[in-house]
């Protein structure tokens, strides 16, 4: 209940600062900003100014007529800015919300990581890059920043609105922070990345409340588009007035077509309504990607990924869970699974890492193994590195070992032991088959092989079916070794992978599909999917990542959820999509109100253009107040289009351009005609007409 008034609360807020920003918005340094609403706004000036005149009896038709044309084009322009103003409140209402949630805090700034001691306070706003800070649980992070000392859980719901903490540590892709977040246990010692006004939540303020977006090379032409249609008709409505002044005087009559009249036509023939909704459209495309935690650096890259026909995806944590789990323990070499099963566990027992747990829970599941206390066993546990790619225990008179194959054969060989060939069979089968295989070792010699299985995501298969539809190649990437990638890559679905991917790799394969004029879209967290992310069309760097992997990309999800990238792609497409069928529904309508209204005006000139006047409009007068009425009304009506964006479907891009042709083109050719229609039947029984 609370959060159904808070919606209407916000909702309402929202609505009253988008009717007090139409108002501001008619500024004329705002309303040429907008060339086709800038010549609604000059049509309305100078009816403004007839109808004055009008009032001193310099007029060429009614005052009335002159007055009610006068009030429907400042309306018309109004709704435009209504129109824009509603689309923008969404992002004004957010920003509001961060910079409450954003404060100015005491910071204790060291000298170096090694002097946690040696602390300044210092306000966060004198912080600057390079910086080096201490936070400790309960104290709100000064700055956006990277971790150079310490873990800790941090508390990020600020930024991202959820409630869940994350881990936040040195080193790794996990290391980066952002400022006005929370630290909830442990500490960190944070490097700062960003000067005043510089932060990811400064942009972010900025972006989704509008004040730096800028139109797009796509939006740029359609307005160039726009602006010549409207010159085109500017053109064509001086030229009839023309041909109306000379028809009437070879006829010896007084010429019935009025400017004031003419003006109207103008406004009704030019493309107004998607004049007044385009920038709605883009500033409504970013917001709804804004709530889905993604935040853009430009409206560029949401129509990049509107037409994106390449995606690269990472495989874990997007096309499977992220934590391979153990599933079979396989012995070799005459030894017992039972005996297998006891060493790895053990040499797991301290192993808090996901696979190493799920080694402890499945000996315990198929044999009754029970955990045993480290400090019982006297044991010495023995990390994993990089370097060893092994980890293991010594404990009495045992010491196993447990990693990559090629790691425990050195290993094993190293010890006097051998590596037998039905180890290696067993290491390629479970490789050949998606698993990832870790050897065992007890004291030099091989018991057997512990299969950990990456679980693909439930669904995903689907979804890559349906981005194949549309149009769009699935790559998944990942450094798993080419018969395991391509195991995974047969059960999730996609159309193609990059085994034992390397930063080069990932670089050289987008720059191959652009060559070849593919829009690549692509996700990272990691400094070393930096190079790839400045190449991609599109680049989601995940919150989480690194501060090289966010500065690299042109999108940053907020939520770190590899899988985004696909609701981006459709996000984009949607905007295309509703950019597209509003412009068709808007050039089909010029041409119906076209056809609807010229025959009506010119009829006392030209008798014979009755037969024309199939509406059968009532007098010219009527017939251009209702076409105006109708062309401020439509704008208002299509907002809620706009702002929601028209439906999405997975269908390939020729079925879907039929289907918006049929319903927005035709549907704009038809609507009109039945609007104006009732709108003429309306006033003239009002007695107006």
């Amino acid at each position: 209940m609370n959060k159904t008034k808070n919606n209407i609360f916000m909702d309402r807020q929202i609505l009253g600062r988008a009717l007090r920003d139409s108002v501001t918005k008619l500024n004329p340094k705002v309303q040429i900003q907008n060339p086709v609403m800038f010549l609604v706004y000059v049509s309305a000036i100078l009816t403004t100014v007839l109808f004055i005149l009008s009032l001193a009896s310099v007029k060429d038709t009614g005052s009335g007529f002159i007055f009610g044309v006068a009030a429907i084009l400042w309306f018309t322009d109004l709704f435009g800015n209504f129109a824009e103003a509603i689309a923008e409140g969404r992002g004004k209402a957010q920003a509001d919300a961060l910079r409450a949630s954003r404060k100015d805090v005491m910071a204790s700034k060291i000298p170096a990581k090694e002097f946690k001691n040696e602390i300044q306070k210092v306000p966060s706003a004198s912080l600057r890059k390079g910086d080096l800070v201490l936070v400790t649980a309960g104290e709100q992070i000064p700055a956006d920043g990277d971790v150079v000392d310490g873990a800790a859980s941090v508390d990020e719901s600020a930024i991202t609105g959820e409630s869940a903490p994350v881990i936040r540590e040195s080193g790794g892709d996990r290391s980066a922070v952002t400022g006005g977040t929370t630290v909830i246990s442990d500490w960190l010692v944070i490097k700062v990345t960003s000067n005043p006004g510089e932060s990811f939540m400064d942009q972010m303020i900025a972006m989704v409340e509008g004040a730096s977006r800028k139109k797009t090379p796509n939006e740029l032409a359609l307005q160039i588009f726009l602006v010549a249609l409207s010159v085109i008709f500017l053109l064509v409505t001086v030229s009839l007035y023309c041909y109306s002044i000379f028809s009437a005087g070879q006829k010896g009559m007084e010429n019935p077509t009025s400017v004031t009249s003419l003006v109207a036509l103008f406004i009704c023939l030019a493309p107004t309504t998607i004049g007044a909704l385009l920038s709605s459209i883009g500033i409504a495309g970013m917001s709804r990607l804004n709530q889905a935690n993604v935040l853009a650096m430009s409206g560029r890259a949401i129509e990049a990924a509107g037409d994106v026909d390449i995606l690269m995806l990472d495989k874990t944590g997007t096309i499977t869970l992220g934590n391979r789990q153990a599933d079979a323990f396989l012995p070799v070499d005459g030894n017992s699974e039972q005996e297998l099963a006891d060493a790895a566990q053990l040499s797991s027992l301290a192993d808090e890492t996901p696979e190493g747990r799920s080694i402890v829970i499945l000996a315990k599941e198929e044999f009754n193994l029970r955990g045993r206390s480290m400090e019982e066993l006297k044991a010495e546990f023995v990390s994993f590195t990089a370097k060893t790619r092994m980890s293991g225990i010594n404990c009495q008179d045992m010491e196993i070992r447990k990693g990559a194959a090629d790691a425990v054969r050195d290993y094993v060989v190293s010890c006097g032991g051998k590596f037998s060939r039905e180890c290696e069979e067993t290491v390629k089968k479970v490789a050949g088959q998606g698993g990832t295989p870790l050897v065992v070792a007890k004291n030099g010699r091989v018991l057997g092989v512990i299969e950990l299985k990456d679980i693909v995501k439930q669904g995903v298969k689907e979804k890559f079916a349906d981005l194949r539809k549309m149009g769009i190649k699935t790559i998944m990437i990942t450094g798993d070794n080419p018969l395991t990638a391509a195991s995974i890559a047969a059960e999730a679905g996609v159309d193609d992978f990059l085994a034992e991917a390397t930063p080069e790799g990932k670089l050289d394969m987008i720059r191959k599909f652009q060559t070849e004029g593919h829009l690549v879209a692509m996700t990272g967290d990691g400094t070393n999917d930096a190079p790839a992310l400045a190449q991609a069309d599109v680049a989601v760097a995940m919150n989480t990542g690194t501060q090289a992997a966010k500065e690299a990309g042109n999108m940053v999800d907020l939520d770190s959820s590899p899988t985004k990238l696909i609701e981006i792609v459709k996000i984009g497409k949607q905007l295309l999509m509703t950019r597209g069928s509003l412009t068709t529904f808007s050039i089909a309508n010029d041409v119906a109100k076209y056809f609807a209204i010229i025959p009506a005006l010119f009829i006392g000139i030209y008798p014979g253009l009755a037969a024309l006047n199939i509406m059968r409009l009532h007098s010219a007068q009527s017939a251009i107040f209702s076409a105006i009425i109708y062309n401020a009304l439509i704008i208002i009506a299509l907002i809620p289009l706009a702002l929601k964006g028209v439906r999405y479907r997975e269908v390939p891009a020729a079925k879907m351009l039929a289907g918006n042709l049929l319903v927005y083109g035709l549907g704009g050719i038809v609507i009109p005609f039945i609007a104006i229609k009732a709108i003429d039947m309306m006033l003239v029984g009002a007695g107006f007409f």
